[in-house]
């Protein structure tokens, strides 16, 4: 079976626009489904049959909510990117065409694998948590951000809202205490800026982060950034934005298939640019191979 589900909350609603173009390009045997919530669309998901072609339009915090739910009915999914970072996008090959341009490829075109991350983390009150999730989990500055972006101007979108954020946080700029451990091996003690596990090889709408990443790999990527002054840290943003980070002595990256993150202190997480909360234990594995998608090519 083959459906569409539509996020018309995606690009902070101006997503609605799109609808009436779709509904024109859709296939008459195609049903089109517009959940008003996260609930409405993974009760969707669920009573689709399993293993079922799922045309997701929306961006990258779409594909993270509704996540759990294509796992569990073993989906595939095909995607029309239409967020406002569009990092698994990227990820896919799916380029800056008009949105609607990818529909009848993330229809038909078959499917191929992808490899998922997974976070087991504890909270503050020591209750656990899990979460899937398809291009990043981030510990520290770069969650900070991704929680303060929320709330940021409804004009910008991608790279500019990330931006924005970034910048702001910057005037508050915090360093958290951390334990890592990777693979059974253990590589820091002590402060650090951000710890992020990468599935795709961007993530903040197009920050080449992790450039040497792939997703049906079998592995994720780890971005470990040390202490850094406000003055360090704001230098640092335009290496990282051009990908030039990697050579910088407080800059660490490393494949993996298992990281421990231990937290003294609170520490902000986010995944796939969703706020998750703050977090005192994070362990990340990799799933290979946990999810059908369409690619380009």
């Amino acid at each position: 079976m083959r459906a569409v589900l539509f996020n018309p909350a995606a690009r902070a609603g101006r997503a609605s626009a799109l609808l009436p173009g779709l509904r024109r390009a859709l296939p008459a045997d195609v049903a089109l489904h517009v959940p008003d919530s996260a609930e409405a669309a993974l009760a969707v998901l669920h009573a689709l049959p399993p293993g079922s072609r799922v045309v997701a339009v929306g961006g990258d915090g779409t594909l993270h909510r509704w996540l759990p739910a294509l796992i569990a009915r073993d989906h595939e999914l095909g995607l029309v990117p239409l967020g406002s970072g569009n990092d698994v996008a990227r990820a896919l090959g799916l380029g800056r065409e008009a949105p609607l341009a990818w529909l009848s490829h993330a229809l038909n075109a078959p499917p191929s694998f992808m490899d998922l991350g997974l976070a087991l983390w504890h909270d503050g009150q020591g209750r656990p948590h899990e979460t899937p999730f398809i291009s990043s989990l981030s510990a520290g500055f770069d969650a900070a951000v991704a929680r303060r972006a929320i709330d940021g101007p409804p004009h910008l979108r991608g790279l500019p809202r990330y931006l924005w954020a970034t910048l702001r946080e910057l005037a508050a700029l915090r360093t958290w205490a951390l334990d890592i451990t990777v693979d059974g091996e253990h590589l820091h003690s002590g402060p650090a800026l951000f710890a992020a596990s990468l599935n795709t090889p961007s993530f903040g709408g197009g920050m080449p982060a992790t450039p040497g990443a792939r997703t049906h790999d079998g592995l994720l990527n780890l971005l470990l950034a040390g202490p850094f002054t406000r003055g360090g840290a704001l230098r640092m943003l335009p290496r990282l934005l051009r990908g030039r980070h990697l050579g910088h002595p407080r800059i660490h990256t490393q494949a993996f298939e298992a990281l421990l993150i231990l937290a003294r202190g609170d520490l902000p997480l986010a995944a796939d640019g969703e706020w998750l909360g703050l977090a005192r234990s994070v362990q990340v594995v990799v799933r290979p191979s946990a999810l059908r998608v369409v690619r380009k090519g």
